[in-house]
């Protein structure tokens, strides 16, 4: 079994060896469609990650109304903490407020509402454990006692998080036809390398050759074809990555966000990027030789 194995591997090189600018052909047309799965997959997992950062951000503001006492504060704090979902809670008296304004502005006309004059309201800010449950947040601490407002960003939040699912749903349903054009175009190039090998085939069935027998070394040669194929995407993805990462995060950053960072990204999409070529690359093989072994 295992040296039937090792002479089914020997074989394939051996093919890619003796059918020089097929194999070439093949090769090439691997490289170019993993390119496209390569940039398409970094576009939409960067997509995906900011569109994550974005909604984690969106916290909801809840403004205490004016008046309330330190023990109706502490009440309020204590149902909170009891709503469902709720991950994090921030406090922010009025006082802190009016210093965060005066820093942002950078202006001494603030300070004509320090003490009894500011015309803020204590804070709390609070984060939910999943963006999707925002809305509904809101809407039970606006119900509260003590409560001036709770306010999450409303119908723009709304039309954030629509638009961060319409992203990710269309973006994994176009990866998914990409990868089986990928599929389409190595399956016909890989069929034309057999169709050229026709005679050689022909022989092996006529000398009583199983077709498992003659399928195993086309398996194997779609596997190599479809891991030298990989090599130039992988070695231009991340050239490219690091590149891109290096000029353009800093701009990101400046929002408050962030591109993957390469030493996790690259790690992942060479892994995905060689295992595609690899399966593609024998399924491709597998599909033509099925075609064809059924004449």
């Amino acid at each position: 079994m295992i040296s039937t194995l090792i002479r089914h591997i020997g074989e394939s090189i051996k093919s890619l060896k003796r059918n020089g600018w097929m194999s070439i052909a093949s090769v090439s047309a691997v490289s170019i469609t993993l390119i496209l799965v390569g940039v398409f997959l970094g576009v939409i997992m960067n997509i995906s990650s900011i569109a994550k950062q974005i909604e984690e951000n969106v916290a909801i503001g809840v403004y205490v109304q004016v008046g309330t006492d330190s023990a109706d504060l502490k009440k309020l704090e204590d149902n909170l903490k009891k709503i469902k979902h709720v991950d994090k809670i921030e406090f922010s008296s009025k006082d802190d407020e009016l210093a965060d304004l005066k820093k942002e502005f950078d202006s001494e006309a603030w300070s004509m509402f320090d003490g009894d004059a500011n015309p803020l309201h204590d804070k709390f800010t609070l984060y939910a454990d999943s963006p999707a449950e925002t809305k509904e947040i809101s809407a039970k601490v606006s119900k509260l006692d003590a409560v001036y407002e709770a306010d999450y960003g409303g119908a723009d939040s709304d039309k954030l998080f629509a638009v961060i699912d319409k992203v990710q749903l269309v973006g994994g349903i176009i990866a998914v036809l990409l990868l089986l054009v990928a599929m389409f175009l190595i399956s016909n190039t890989i069929r034309i390398t057999i169709m050229s090998r026709q005679r050689e085939i022909e022989i092996m069935r006529l000398v009583g050759a199983r077709n498992s027998f003659i399928r195993w070394p086309f398996l194997f040669e779609g596997g190599w074809i479809g891991l030298l194929g990989a090599i130039v995407p992988v070695a231009l993805v991340t050239g490219v990555y690091r590149l891109i990462f290096s000029k353009f995060n800093g701009a990101f950053a400046g929002g408050g966000y962030s591109l993957i960072n390469p030493n996790v990204f690259l790690p992942e999409i060479i892994i995905v990027m060689l295992a595609v070529g690899v399966v593609i690359g024998s399924l491709g093989s597998m599909l033509s030789m099925t075609r064809y072994l059924r004449k």
